[in-house]
């Protein structure tokens, strides 16, 4: 019995052994420092998701000096998080190999913020004002669409953004940009103000953000990793916005010292309130879920902007494989 027993525990520690070098390991590069807009990646680190669903998940944060794409592309992660589409559609015009097999955010959180009392209620009356300060990537993107689709917007209006809001809260008269989960927080904690907010998704900018990117060889030779850790992010971003978040939360801390619970409490706030994740078909299919109508409706826009060339094969930048297939959505509060 005892000769038994010894067997039986060390069959079992062989098979914990095994199950734990069977896990695929897997890097994921962010596109910025970590932040509760990638709060659902680190809850499938902290709360088991990835290592449920056979994966060892490394998240490699993005910030001023990283160069999480060009680890990719050199095969020294697995994964990246991408922007928006029009990264996609510059890889395809570049011929760089990436698909995009995810979209956690149904809309980007870029915003243009103006001051209160100052007559600008609508999207398109920001095209009163003399000044919008802006950085260089959304001037010429966003910028060149609202220029296509609104009256009254000028490049005379361009000021370049410093990040740093103290241009915008010396100058009533002046809008800025910013992402809807970060700078109103900044601005009304030092500005003093509760600004006006108009998040170009709403206006009609209707690009995907948060995607998940990854090679097109990689996918193709390990398309049930790929399902893996799409599947176990999206149940990691379910579980962020309605379970116990506090252990991802400690994470991006610990990641990004300068993160407080505050700013991460606002953006929590603020990516319910505007539907970044949840909105739109999102809520019918699941987090994540990406159309091929909506892809192309936005590479038109694009196109009428000026800002992505026209007849560009735009069908190997992405596959809808992997979502609108309702996972996770049980998990919802």
């Amino acid at each position: 019995m005892r000769i038994l027993a010894g067997l039986c525990a060390s069959l079992a520690l062989f098979a914990t052994t095994t199950a734990a070098l069977a896990l695929d390991e897997v890097k994921f590069g962010t596109n910025w420092l970590a932040e509760a807009e990638h709060g659902g990646f680190y809850q499938a680190v902290a709360d088991g998701t990835y290592e449920r669903y056979g994966l060892d998940v490394e998240i490699i944060q993005g910030g001023p000096q990283a160069a999480n794409q060009a680890l990719l592309m050199a095969d020294k992660i697995q994964f990246y998080m991408q922007g928006n589409l029009i990264g996609s559609f510059s890889a395809v015009e570049q011929g760089i190999p990436i698909v995009e097999v995810a979209a956690i955010f149904q809309k980007d959180p870029q915003v243009i913020i103006a001051h209160p009392d100052q007559g600008i209620e609508t999207f398109e009356d920001l095209a009163k004002l003399p000044t919008i300060f802006l950085g260089k990537d959304l001037y010429a993107t966003g910028f060149q669409w609202m220029k296509a689709n609104f009256d009254g917007f000028r490049d005379e209006q361009y000021k370049p953004y410093t990040f740093n809001p103290a241009p915008f809260l010396a100058d009533k008269q002046s809008a800025q940009q910013g992402y809807i989960t970060s700078e109103p927080f900044a601005i009304e904690t030092e500005g003093g103000i509760k600004p006006k907010l108009f998040l170009l998704a709403d206006a009609g900018f209707d690009t995907y953000s948060t995607m998940i990117e990854t090679k097109a060889d990689y996918l193709a030779a390990n398309p049930d990793v790929v399902k893996r850790f799409v599947e176990a992010s999206i149940v990691g971003w379910y579980n962020y916005l309605y379970g116990d978040n506090a252990a991802a939360n400690d994470l991006i801390k610990q990641a990004n010292p300068e993160m407080t619970d505050a700013q991460i409490a606002f953006t929590i706030d603020k990516m319910k309130e505007f539907g970044l994740v949840e909105s739109g078909v999102a809520l019918e299919k699941g987090i994540g879920c990406m159309t091929e109508e909506r892809i192309r409706g936005f590479y038109d826009d694009m196109v009428k902007a000026g800002v992505v060339k026209a007849d560009l094969d735009i069908s190997t930048v992405y596959t809808t494989e992997f979502v609108c297939n309702g996972l996770g959505m049980d998990l919802r509060k």
